[in-house]
């Protein structure tokens, strides 16, 4: 009972991950459907990706810094996932 509540957070996590990656390529304006549902995804995956940018620092690709913490988070949280819920 407690493997399956756990897998699907870790599932929905996931998915919240992957949203706010999405989201993150568009703009978005404060106060629009889309931008309110980014903002439930930033407070929601925040406490996670926060640490995790302090932590991983963007690579420098020429001016511009690509942060790769949310796509090494998914990866982490996947096999997380497949370890429990196998």
């Amino acid at each position: 009972m407690i493997g399956q509540v756990l897998c699907a957070a870790l599932g929905l996590f996931v998915l919240a991950l992957v949203g706010r990656i999405i989201l993150s390529w568009f703009p978005t304006r404060p106060g629009s459907p889309v931008g309110s549902a980014a903002a439930v995804l930033d407070r929601v995956t925040e406490p996670v990706l926060g640490p995790a940018r302090r932590i991983i620092p963007p690579i420098r690709i020429g001016g511009m810094g690509l942060d790769i913490s949310a796509m090494l988070v998914v990866i982490v949280f996947q096999m997380l996932r497949r370890a429990i819920c196998a």
